[in-house]
């Protein structure tokens, strides 16, 4: 395929026939094996990739599979290889694209879509119709790397260009691969939520997505910002992002109260639910205000039973997110850039492509106090 090639390539960027990849078998199953590497096309480049952080839904796709989605069913034993927050070097261009050089560092979305359905076409790609249908075949349109096509636990990777975010020259590889954790939580808030300055947030478990979400809300002007958790280490860390109050659930006789202590009896404007329990939404159903919204940024395993009736009777909204639409990564990378915020200090392990077991063993087991663990491929 290399000789039939009509992009551009660079010297100083070798590109081997073949590179080291780690692909999905039976459930929780790994292997580290050999791939092709493929060249780029049409408004594609080829990225070296030089870091890979691990996210909770990484550890759902390959324990469980959902929400990858492979030929239209789960991703078992099909080659597929996850890993979805990556950034890299771009090593190949694939033909007229001018939008960027051989050697440009950026960091990626996850998705891109079809642009042909109607989501795509309202900036929702995170939401395109033809999610999951196009395995094996991306001319179709759609791609989701580490969901519906192959992502970035290996050292290569072909993305759109519409999903490419250049990283300024200070940001270290491992910072750059939290850009899409608060790009989602931008795009929760601002794009789906329209939040504006001066309302009042909490934020249910602080995860990555929960932490820069604090970050992110803060960087917005919402206030109070107040983050519930049960571990004490994390809501420091929240803290220092900016939460004006934290609470540990396990201190308070009654959350909703605790919360509505702070913020006044009515409740607050905007709750961000990162923990997915069914006691964590009603929680948040409970201490939200009239006519308020909740993101729900988790993914419950099971359906839960939550209270429909005081939602409906106080006119409050609730709405889910799926990843970084509507370019919210790109307002996400000028906010890290300005130094609205320190997303590096959610990142605390960093290991290298052969221990990726190891790897995803501390950040689901949260070994050491493990949050945002990241892999180097080229370490």
């Amino acid at each position: 395929m290399k000789n039939d090639f009509q992009g551009i390539t660079s010297k100083k960027f070798p590109i081997p026939k073949a590179m080291k990849a780690w692909v999905l078998g039976d459930p929780d199953q790994l292997s580290l094996v050999e791939k092709p590497i493929q060249m780029p096309g049409k408004a594609e480049v080829l990225l070296r990739i030089d870091a890979v952080a691990i996210c909770a839904t990484d550890l759902d796709v390959i324990s469980h599979g959902p929400p990858a989605m492979i030929e239209g069913g789960l991703p078992f034993n099909k080659n597929f290889t996850p890993g979805h927050e990556y950034m890299g070097t771009v090593v190949a261009l694939g033909p007229s694209v001018d939008e960027f050089e051989i050697g440009d560092r950026v960091t990626v979305e996850i998705h891109s879509g079809c642009g042909q359905c109607k989501r795509c076409r309202m900036g929702m790609y995170t939401s395109c119709h033809n999610y999951g249908l196009n395995y094996g075949n991306v001319n179709k349109g759609h791609r989701a790397n580490g969901f519906t096509t192959d992502g970035g636990f290996k050292q290569y990777a072909i993305n759109n260009i519409n999903t490419l975010i250049k990283v300024p020259d200070k940001m270290s590889d491992e910072e750059a691969t939290l850009v899409v954790t608060a790009g989602t939580t931008m795009y929760g808030l601002t794009e789906l939520g329209g939040l504006i300055a001066g309302e009042s947030l909490v934020v249910i478990g602080p995860g990555p997505i929960g932490l820069l979400g604090v970050a992110v809300a803060k960087a917005l002007g919402a206030g109070p910002v107040i983050l519930v958790g049960t571990r004490d280490s994390r809501l420091e860390i929240g803290k220092k992002l900016g939460a004006d109050h934290i609470l540990n659930i396990n201190n308070e006789k009654d959350i909703v109260q605790s919360v509505k202590s702070i913020a006044g009896d009515k409740g607050v404007d905007y709750v961000v639910e990162c923990a997915g329990t069914e006691q964590a939404l009603n929680d948040a159903i409970m201490m939200t205000n009239r006519g308020g919204k909740i993101c729900l940024a988790a993914f419950p395993h099971e359906p839960v039973k939550i209270n429909i009736p005081h939602m409906v009777i106080n006119n409050i909204y609730m709405y889910g997110i799926r990843g970084e639409g509507r370019s919210a990564t790109h307002r996400a990378m000028a906010f890290m850039n300005e130094g609205r915020f320190d997303a590096k200090i959610v990142h605390t392990h960093t290991f290298n492509m052969k221990e990726l077991p190891t790897a995803l063993k501390y950040a689901r087991e949260r070994i050491d106090g493990a949050i945002k663990v990241v892999i180097k491929p080229w370490s």
